[in-house]
């Protein structure tokens, strides 16, 4: 499997990350997944062995399950891997139980530390933006967090163009460590990063980390036009969804992306998942796979690359409206 360094950071990991949001399925959680340990063991073992070093979970997902059942599925292997985990959210019932202040970072970190079972995280993660503390105490909490040697790398989640740029000035002001990637919601059904964040990432060489690339589990095909929904789906009432997209577009989508992948001889889902690997600034694609079977279908993404022409079709098929100021930028670098 092909290796990407992490950002603007020295270790590479590869192409595809295993999010392990499906471990667990512990309250709100149980809708994502409920792999428990023996077949995490399992699944954890074949995303190994088919070349990913890389693994991601956060403290909520599960109510904290997820990382312990991923820490004892990784075990003796732990050395050679990458272990992303993420703080923000909220973990108990006080009113400093969540957020972005330096005691729920360090109280949080140290709580990861212990159901992961391991000594240091390689890429800690803060979940959201939280608009209640400064980004200053926020950046100061982590940095301290690296020179204590509990974290590598530092890394955030679901941040707009101007918070992410607003932090990394901090930190180059300060001296404190800086973000070396993004870990954010694309696909071809949202390309919305491509705006602000993605130009941002190449100007300022931080990784993306993608997370629901196939979109809650609507570009692997299993939704078709006209058709009726799976039972007990992830998208089965399309009215409650978490995710929201104009699905008359998304089904114009599939139809392109079947012809495409069928050209070779790969999946819908396999198709979805390259497209986004032969993106500008993609260091890697998170997958959550809840059976092996998945798992080994999106392990095949990497035995195979989409063809620029092939991008170009998508990427025309499922283009975003330019919104101000793009298109007025776009048309005044015309007149150069």
């Amino acid at each position: 499997m092909k290796m990407n360094f992490l950002g603007n950071s020295g270790i590479k990991v590869s192409e595809l990350c295993f999010g392990a949001m499906t471990f667990g399925g512990r309250g709100y959680w149980r809708v994502i997944g409920e792999v428990e340990q023996n077949d995490a063991n399992d699944i954890a073992a074949m995303a190994i062995d088919g070349g990913i070093n890389f693994f991601d979970t956060a403290d909520v997902y599960s109510e904290g399950l997820s990382e312990e059942i991923l820490g004892k599925a990784l075990g003796p292997k732990r050395k050679g891997i990458i272990l992303a985990t993420k703080v923000r959210g909220r973990t108990g019932k006080g009113p400093n139980d969540i957020g972005l202040s330096r005691l729920h970072i360090i109280e949080n970190c140290n709580a990861s530390l212990k159901r992961l079972g391991t000594d240091y995280i390689d890429l800690y993660q803060v979940h959201n933006f939280d608009p209640f503390t400064p980004l200053e105490e926020t950046l100061r909490a982590l940095d301290d967090l690296v020179r204590d040697g509990k974290v590598r790398y530092i890394g955030a989640s679901n941040y707009s163009g101007w918070q992410l740029m607003k932090a990394l000035a901090i930190s180059e002001k300060h001296n404190l460590e800086k973000f070396v990637t993004i870990q954010s919601f694309y696909s071809l059904i949202a390309r919305d990063l491509e705006n602000e964040l993605i130009p941002l990432c190449l100007d300022q060489k931080l990784g993306v980390l993608t997370w629901s690339p196939l979109g809650g589990g609507f570009l692997t095909g299993k939704y078709r036009r006209g058709a009726k929904r799976p039972e007990n789906a992830r998208r089965a009432d399309k009215e409650s969804q978490f995710l929201k997209f104009d699905e008359e577009k998304g089904f114009d989508i599939i139809e392109k992306l079947e012809k495409i992948s069928k050209n070779h001889n790969a999946t819908i889902a396999q198709g979805a998942l390259n497209y986004l690997l032969r993106k500008p600034a993609v260091t890697s694609v998170i997958i959550g796979a809840r059976t092996k079977e998945q798992l080994a279908d999106n392990l095949g993404t990497s035995k195979w690359a989409m063809t620029p022409e092939e991008v170009k079709r998508l990427d025309e098929v499922s283009i975003l409206p330019r919104v101000y100021p793009y298109w007025m930028q776009q048309t005044m670098s015309l007149d150069r």
